[in-house]
Formats: C-alpha cells, sequence, structure tokens
C-alpha cells in the first residue's frame, strides 16, 4: 500500500510540472524569468509557511540548515533557473528532451550517494522510457546556433542539478517530514535566487502585466506547481526507492503534450501515441513486484 502512495504522489507531482510548461510558456512572455521565479518562491513559501505554521512542523536542528540550504541552492535556484534560461536559448522541445534524462542521473546519484541497488528490470524501464520520450518530444530539427549551444550545455546542467537534488532531499526526508523540507529549501530558494532577479532587473526592469489570467497564471507556479508538486516529489520518495520512483518523472512530457494540444492548439503527432505507450511500460516494470519464486520443504522423516 505504502508503494502506491508513493506511486501516486510521484505521478501527481509530475503531471502537475507538466501542466507547468504550458503554463510557463504562457507567463514568460509577459515576466522575465528569475522575476518569475522569485515570485514562484515567494508564493510557495507563504503557502508552505501557513500550513506548516497550523501543523506545527517547521522545527529542524541548525546542523541540518546548511544541506537543506545546499537542496535549494541545487534543486530551486539552480534546476530551475537553468531550466528557465536554457530553454529559453535552446527552445521548448530541445529543453524538455534533454532534463528528462533527470531519471538517468538520478539512478547514478541514488547508486553513488544512497548505495541504492539497480538491478537490470530498472535499467531497462529507464531505457524504454528514455526511448519512449525521445518518440513523443522528437529530435528538434534545424542547425545549432551558439546561442542555443550554450543553451544546451544549461539544459545539461539542470538536468544534473536535478537528479542531485532528488536524492540530496531523499536524505533529508528520512530525517523530517516532506512539509518541513520543502518548506525551508523554498526558504533559502528565495534568498538564493533574489540577487540574480535585482541584477536582471536591473539591467531591464519589467513592467507587470495588467491581464488577470497573467497573474491567475502566477498563482498557479507559485501554489500547485512549487509550494504543491515540490511537496509530493518529496513526500512520494518516502515510501519509493529513488532509481525506481524517478521514472515517474517521464510523466511530465506526456501531460505536456496533452495540455499544449488542448490549451495552445500544439499538434500530437502519432509518435506521441507510440511513445506514451513505451512510457506506460516502462513504468509498469518499474513498479511490478518480481514473482516469488515457490519452494518445496522436502521432509524426510517418514510418517
Amino acid at each position: 500500500m505504502n508503494f502506491f502512495k508513493g506511486a501516486l504522489f510521484l505521478s501527481l507531482a509530475a503531471s502537475i510540472w507538466g501542466m507547468t510548461y504550458v503554463v510557463s510558456k504562457v507567463v514568460l512572455d509577459s515576466i522575465s524569468p528569475w522575476l518569475l521565479l522569485e515570485m514562484r518562491f515567494l508564493l510557495a513559501l507563504l503557502t508552505l509557511g501557513i500550513i506548516s505554521f497550523f501543523q506545527k512542523s517547521w522545527k529542524i536542528s541548525k546542523k541540518d540548515l546548511f544541506p537543506i540550504a545546499l537542496i535549494a541552492l541545487v534543486g530551486y535556484t539552480g534546476s530551475i533557473g537553468f531550466q528557465f534560461i536554457g530553454t529559453k536559448l535552446s527552445g521548448a522541445a530541445m529543453g524538455s528532451l534533454i532534463t528528462s534524462a533527470s531519471p538517468a542521473l538520478i539512478s547514478l546519484f541514488a547508486f553513488l550517494i544512497l548505495k541504492e541497488k539497480i538491478n537490470s528490470r530498472k535499467i531497462v524501464s529507464l531505457i524504454l522510457a528514455t526511448i519512449g520520450v525521445i518518440v513523443v518530444i522528437g529530435l528538434p530539427k534545424g542547425g545549432t546556433n551558439l546561442g542555443a549551444y550554450f543553451g544546451n550545455l544549461i539544459l545539461v546542467g539542470a538536468a544534473i542539478t536535478w537528479a542531485l537534488y532528488t536524492v540530496l532531499s531523499k536524505v533529508q526526508t528520512n530525517k523530517y517530514s516532506s512539509l518541513t523540507v520543502t518548506t525551508w529549501a523554498t526558504v533559502f530558494g528565495v534568498i538564493f535566487t533574489l540577487p540574480f532577479t535585482i541584477i536582471e532587473q536591473s539591467n531591464h526592469i519589467t513592467d507587470l502585466p495588467s491581464n488577470s489570467w497573467i497573474w491567475m497564471g502566477v498563482i498557479f507556479l507559485g501554489t500547485i506547481s512549487t509550494a504543491g508538486a515540490f511537496y509530493l516529489w518529496n513526500k512520494g520518495f518516502e515510501y519509493i526507492d529513488t532509481s525506481t520512483g524517478s521514472l515517474f518523472f517521464f510523466l511530465q512530457p506526456l501531460i505536456g503534450t496533452i495540455f499544449g494540444y488542448f490549451l495552445l492548439n500544439e499538434e500530437i503527432s502519432p509518435s506521441f501515441f507510440i511513445g506514451s505507450i513505451l512510457i506506460v511500460v516502462a513504468v509498469y516494470l518499474s513498479i511490478k513486484e518480481p514473482k516469488q519464486k515457490t519452494t518445496y520443504q522436502y521432509n524426510s522423516k517418514k510418517a
């Protein structure tokens, strides 16, 4: 039962982040990346702070402040910041494709840091899911200019930092509740993102939009996408080992494509369905428990 709780939490988190790509695509046309990121964290902190206050889930040991600050630097300011900048330079398709490499890197970091074993079933699942994502998204066409090249490198950084964030969070959620870890990480996320926001705005001040739909998008990104999804992602790994749970990240591009079709009128090609089947099979293999071998005990004593 605990395993399926974890699967549900991770599926919800990945699905929300799939919707986030669509919402971000619209909101970033009106609000600059670092300012939007700081808004996200401030709204998330407000949401999580209120919940933590009433549930009295904010106390941590002073010695764990640095590890949680590192989580925020790597996974909040680092990974999401890299994702925004890299996607802007390289494009959404390449952004989705490169960052979908995170599960493979999560398995690697889980092996190195958490000493989790990687069996053949997990490796097959990972390969199938990766192929499925490539089929769904497709390889970007056209030549790569210098800006796009650097964008690709930044997106690789986003994938690496997200994988490291997931594993480091797992360490802390073994000590504290997911709510506590997510709340404190958001505190440091606000702090670390602020200097980049100030530098960005000193170069070009963003005129805040008057469109109410844009602000609804900002609220969604801050409360549901950041506070909610980050909590669900950390919560899921309380029940599932890191290398297995990481495969649920592949649901993100699937959901993003579906919502892009309905909300942004983006096309869905036949390859989407082929890739979707591969991803679903991969996730099924990862959560399917191996059959227990039936053993028979031979009784040498005669009746």
